[in-house]
């Protein structure tokens, strides 16, 4: 069966995949066919007119269905996915609104000429599919399937959302193997080899129907896709030869990527919390925001180009020059005949595009130091702003074409110093913004592999997101570990802090334990549930019921309520039948679907049932993970996350004392929770190397 979900997964999302790129590269070439057109007729304030009045449209589009509809299918995804794959189960993120919006928000937005990428979008449309098809659809809509209803556990959930995040990124880059490893490297909190096979199975399944369907647009049934979207950056042909000489400026490209990438996340960090506050006044400020960024960004790409002077064709063009059309390498924008404008080839242009003409080889002379600076700037800083307003939007993309044109300016400083070209300089570039971005190494080097058809590249690539990397984490983090702690998701990384060595899990408790008696009155019951948001409660057995105060077990919230929904109470614990626990099925106790859990507020009760009385043997776990109040707290937190847990009871060392001391949740181990009950470890040795940010620079 898991297979079988598998293998749908995999169909599902290339189809998504195949859409997604058909509808951005129709509805965006629409787009520059026409306001190319009105250029060539001299009809420049008319073709501006247009340009931005098409990207408005698109851009209001995709920030009211997401602001209005599913919030939480603005930015990326990938870290609400990441968040939920260590545990942490974010409000409405794989609902089936958020999914539909997810799609049409992401199309729109990149079609309307946003700096935004479609690669995060799709680990997130790839991981609601496999969120939807586990809980058998969506119960809401009524698009259920029992057949389906499988997964009611959060291991195997979690798992196939692990394949739906791997078939994501191949879709996206058609990159099976970088997509299993990414799922792998930045994704999957836990990995198992039966989840590798699964994740391999599924990108492949992608990856084959992919090819298929690219196979059926070759032959002119696409539209304007054409070679667009989904075809490699194709650097294949290149025969690359290069020197011992030549590592030293791949190496400079590296240093200065890994710098790049830590201020491109510090400035992202910085103005999604400015965007936060607007988005806290209401839908119709966050609409407002995305239509002005949409208002400037069109004013961008289409005065910028007008900067540029026109440049001669090549007498050895490999395409026709100028292109008249929606892509090429020579726009012609407002230059006579047999002239080309080197700036609006890359910024008139689709993200996709820009990136396949600067990669191209043997294009040495054909843009302009000036032009592919001004390209970097705005590229760079347009993504920065562009991220975070009410739409969906990626950042693999828009950090690949920024690294790209960087790379391909150092290409022009090096110039005949290095054996390399220039579109070898724009790969490199791209590989160590990533890597000083995003801070992942095999996958990233294995997508831009695949990416650009070349293994000749590995050993730079290699060579380049590893010092970037090293390089950008003594400034900052992971933009998704940023992203994450800037939404509020604890996560709780593979290691413990230097600090939680000197700290007992005892330090960290905090007060007071809620818990329930094994035969508990519905009333108290009822009382502790409203009054808390705990979702695990101790039970307790004391006399006459054991002669000392002794632990039983764990019940969870979601059980008490269903106890209380199907009424399984008694006004006589004597009278509580033996068999009551038939009336329940194993699918009742199941991992509900995102969502749909019962709340206490929802159980209406009279006042004589709130006087009977509960028996919580048969359904409390009684077999909870328990540590000692003496052990370290650095321990627990590996046991903790190593193991999966939602709750760790603390017991005490010695008898005599109650048997529970209290419980931990993963909100027990964040570092701030810690810090702010011991704020003496702020100054503390033991902390990791990291340069500091001068003070100057946190006033903003």
């Amino acid at each position: 069966m898991k297979w079988t979900l598998c293998f749908l997964v995999g169909i599902i999302v290339s189809l998504l995949g195949f859409f997604n790129n058909l509808a951005v590269e129709n509805i965006a070439g629409v787009k520059f066919v026409i306001t190319s057109n009105m250029m060539l007729a001299r009809r420049f304030w008319v073709a501006f007119a247009v340009f931005s009045v098409y990207n408005f449209v698109l851009t209001l589009i995709a920030s009211t269905v997401t602001a209005y509809i599913a919030p939480a299918a603005a930015g990326s995804g990938i870290p609400e996915v990441k968040a939920y794959l260590n545990g942490v189960d974010a409000p409405g993120i794989f609902t089936l609104r958020t999914f539909v919006v997810k799609i049409v928000g992401s199309i729109s937005a990149v079609s309307g000429s946003l700096l935004v990428g479609k690669a995060g979008p799709m680990v997130h449309t790839g991981a609601c599919v496999a969120a939807l098809l586990g809980q058998g659809g969506s119960k809401r809509y009524g698009l259920t399937w029992r057949w389906l209803r499988f997964f009611k556990n959060d291991r195997d959930r979690r798992d196939l959302v692990t394949c739906g995040s791997a078939a994501g990124i191949t879709a996206a880059f058609r990159a099976p193997v970088g997509g299993v490893l990414f799922s792998l490297e930045e994704m999957a909190s836990w990995w198992r080899s039966a989840l590798l096979w699964r994740s391999f199975f599924t990108a492949a399944v992608v990856a084959i129907v992919l090819r298929g369907l690219i196979d059926v647009c070759l032959s002119g049934k696409c539209g304007l896709f054409g070679k667009g979207g989904l075809i490699m950056y194709d650097v294949a042909s290149e025969e690359i030869t290069y020197h011992l000489s030549d590592v030293l400026p791949v190496l400079l490209l590296g240093v200065i990527g890994g710098i790049l990438g830590s201020v491109y996340n510090f400035l992202i960090d910085k103005v999604l919390r400015v965007y936060n506050l607007i988005h806290a006044k209401g839908p119709g400020y966050a609409i407002l925001l995305a239509c002005l960024i949409s208002i400037f960004t069109s004013s961008l790409l289409f005065g910028l180009p007008w900067l540029a002077t026109c440049r001669r064709c090549p007498a050895d063009a490999a395409e026709a020059c100028p292109t008249i059309g929606r892509s090429g390498n020579y726009k012609k924008f407002q230059c006579p005949p047999g002239y080309y404008n080197d700036l609006a080839s890359l910024i008139f242009n689709t993200n996709d595009d820009a990136i396949r003409n600067l990669f191209s080889h043997y294009t040495d002379s054909e843009f302009h130091r000036s032009s592919v600076f001004i390209f970097f700037i705005t590229c760079f800083f347009l993504s920065v702003f562009s991220y975070g307003i009410v739409v969906p939007a990626g950042l693999f993309v828009p950090v690949i074409v920024t690294g790209a044109s960087y790379g391909r300016f150092v290409g022009m400083l090096v110039g005949s110093h290095s054996n390399l070209n220039q579109g070898l300089f724009a790969v490199l570039g791209s590989a160590s913004l990533l890597g000083g971005s995003m801070r992942m190494t095999v996958s990233l080097c294995v997508i831009l592999l695949e990416l650009t058809n070349n293994l000749l590249l590995l050993p730079l690539i290699m060579l380049v997101l590893l010092i970037s990397k090293t390089v950008a984490d003594a400034f900052n983090g992971n933009i998704y570990d940023l992203i994450m702690k800037l939404k509020g998701f604890p996560y709780l990384e593979a290691h413990a802090e230097p600090y939680m060595r000197q700290l007992t899990v005892v330090d960290v408790v905090t007060g007071p334990l809620q818990f329930f008696h094994g035969i508990e009155k519905v009333k108290n019951i009822v009382h502790i549930l409203q009054t808390t948001r705990h979702n695990g409660f101790p039970v307790i057995d004391e006399p006459p019921l054991s002669e000392t105060p002794v632990l039983f077990g764990l019940i969870l919230r979601a059980h008490i309520i269903l106890l209380l929904k199907k009424k399984a109470f008694s006004p006589n614990p004597a009278l509580i039948p033996a068999n009551v626990s038939k009336q329940f099925s194993s699918a009742d106790f199941g991992k509900k679907g995102l969502g749909n859990e019962d709340k206490i507020e929802n159980i209406a009760l009279t006042e004589e049932e709130m006087e009977m009385l509960i028996d919580l043997h048969p359904y409390t776990n009684a077999s909870p993970y328990t540590v000692v109040e003496t052990m370290s707290l650095a321990k627990a937190l590996i046991l903790f996350r190593q193991v999966g847990l939602r709750h760790m009871l603390v017991i005490p060392k010695i008898s005599g004392r109650s048997p529970v001391v209290g419980i931990l949740t993963r909100h027990d181990f964040m570092p701030e929770h810690i810090l702010d009950l011991y704020p003496a470890l702020v100054g503390s040795k033991w902390k990791r190397l990291r340069f500091r940010i001068p003070r100057l620079l946190k006033l903003f």
